[in-house]
């Protein structure tokens, strides 16, 4: 458990940290009560830990990332200069080792952050009194161990955080309710779903061209696939697994609960999964706007130069948000005050005049401010990296000479570029996996589908889910997944997983993606 007794705020900072909120705030920031507190390095490492919170249930995944940060600090391989917890009042915590001008630079980067909490659309279904939740988890999880042990316990908890990820970022803004509906009413909607093949004719040419024999034939195929789908689980297929799980799994209370607490915060992280790029980005742009022009004395002009450097360093063939982010943010406000964008600009030929183009607009600041409130990774590098955005930073696409070992580049299509980006950040990384099927074959077997977007999936990662999904299902589960062109059938029944083709013989899930 990390030491709650934290050290005071120097007075030189507290007045630094008033000046640049006020500052932040003239910029039109808009953010909720910020309280910092600082800590030692020990401190620092064992908050980080809990991915940011002074309390989390037990799990030694936490006491590893301890573990690694204590190491990284140790050995001079990184450090954490802040963190910031999306939450109302925000909570920030500086490490006390660090020198002014780092301070006030995480102070201004703090703000920003804090602003994007609060005003970024993705953000908004968010709980904004986390910090009071954690807690409130904790204390379940500590009860289900006096109760059922600590092995049990952490024996369950390592099966639902290894499927953390099964979940619908995009459900929190949809009103799906539960994947199951009630069964629809037979006769309206077998009347209103039965769509039958019936060609047009001359009414005494109809019964040759549409056979009565051939109608009713093709009716009762359609009623009996209805029938087979009416009362099929889930209704539709549904991505948001642990959902699914938690509604049909067959799971003690404790163990059910476990499972509610890893998807509420899955839920709870996936924003700040969704928008890294912009967040960083956004936090980069302030503090560096903050600290030029108000905040940097001369004697720290070097220092806060290094550091800055530091953070926005991206090497050839490396993903650094801080700096893709920050520098889409500078271009969005170059171009839209010149006037860069819109039906004019882009069908203008001639590349001298679009180089030089500026129609004074000032419209830089409005814009961004808009962006920082509506997008998210995906939908802000696909509209508006470009390619003459690619050019300018040298955003290529890398690889290692196999005879040399050097590096050099591969690609420079601004196309390819952008689309291998998205694939990487789409569903942060992670792959669609959906529910079609709770009883497939009609023996209670769980049928999962991944939505294949360009990315084959990793078989061993593949099976090892399955593995956990079984544990939690308790009956065979199976995934379907495209590997290179083929259709592949993964299944593990709680013994040894197996993996086929899928053949029209193979029996079909009551839904298809």
């Amino acid at each position: 458990m990390p030491n709650h007794t934290l050290n005071p705020f120097p007075d030189e900072l507290l007045a630094a940290k008033k000046q640049i909120r006020e500052r932040a705030r003239s910029y039109g920031l808009d953010f909720y009560p910020v309280i910092f507190e600082m800590c030692d390095y020990e401190q620092m490492n064992q908050i980080a830990a809990y991915g940011g919170f002074p309390q989390r249930y037990p799990h030694w995944r936490f006491g590893m990332e301890y573990e690694k940060l204590r190491k990284q600090h140790h050995y001079g391989l990184g450090r954490i200069y802040e963190m910031v917890i999306n939450n109302d009042p925000c909570y920030a915590y500086l490490q006390e080792s660090n020198a002014l001008v780092d301070q006030k630079l995480v102070i201004a980067h703090v703000y920003a952050h804090c602003d994007f909490f609060k005003n970024n659309l993705w953000f908004s279904p968010t709980n904004r009194k986390m910090m009071d939740e954690m807690a409130n988890h904790s204390t379940h999880v500590r009860k289900h161990i006096e109760k059922h042990g600590h092995d049990a316990v952490e024996r369950w908890l390592d099966v639902c955080m290894s499927v953390e990820h099964l979940i619908d970022p995009h459900s929190m803004f949809m009103q799906r309710g539960p994947s199951d509906s009630p069964p629809p009413k037979e006769d309206v909607n077998v009347q209103r779903e039965l769509t039958q093949t019936k060609f047009k004719a001359k009414d005494y040419m109809d019964r040759w061209i549409n056979p009565p024999e051939k109608l009713a034939a093709e009716a009762k195929k359609q009623r009996d696939e209805l029938a087979k789908t009416r009362h099929s689980t889930p209704s539709r297929p549904t991505r948001d697994v642990l959902q699914y799980l938690l509604e049909h799994a067959k799971m003690t209370d404790w163990q059910a609960d476990c499972l509610s607490i890893v998807r509420e915060e899955s839920y709870y992280f996936a924003p700040q999964g969704m928008t890294k790029v912009m967040n960083e980005g956004w936090a980069t742009y302030w503090h560096s706007t903050l600290m030029t022009k108000h905040f940097v004395e001369a004697k720290e002009v070097i220092d806060y130069a290094d550091h800055h450097s530091g953070t926005v360093h991206m090497p050839p063939g490396g993903f650094n948000p801080y700096k893709i982010g920050v520098e889409l943010f500078r271009d969005i406000e170059d171009r839209w005050n010149k006037g860069k964008f819109g039906k004019e600009y882009d069908e203008a030929d001639d590349l001298g005049a679009k180089k030089k183009w500026d129609k004074g607009l000032g419209l830089g600041r409005e814009k961004i401010y808009e962006v920082r409130r509506i997008y998210n990774d995906v939908n802000f590098i696909d509209e508006f990296m470009t390619p003459e955005f690619i050019e300018k930073h040298k955003f290529y696409q890398y690889g290692r000479d196999p005879h040399t070992g050097q590096l050099r580049i591969i690609s420079r299509d601004p196309v390819r570029i952008k689309q291998t980006m998205l694939y990487h950040l789409t569903n942060m990384g992670q792959p669609f996996i959906y529910v079609l099927d709770g009883n497939y074959c009609n023996r209670g077997e769980l049928y999962l589908a991944h939505k294949h977007n360009g990315l084959d999936m990793e078989i061993k990662t593949a099976i090892e889910t399955l593995r956990n999904i079984h544990r939690i299902w308790q009956r065979p589960v199976h995934l379907q997944a495209q590997i290179d062109d083929d259709m592949i059938l993964f299944s593990f029944d709680g013994h040894q997983p197996k993996q086929q083709a899928i053949h029209d013989e193979l029996p079909k899930p009551a839904h298809a993606l």
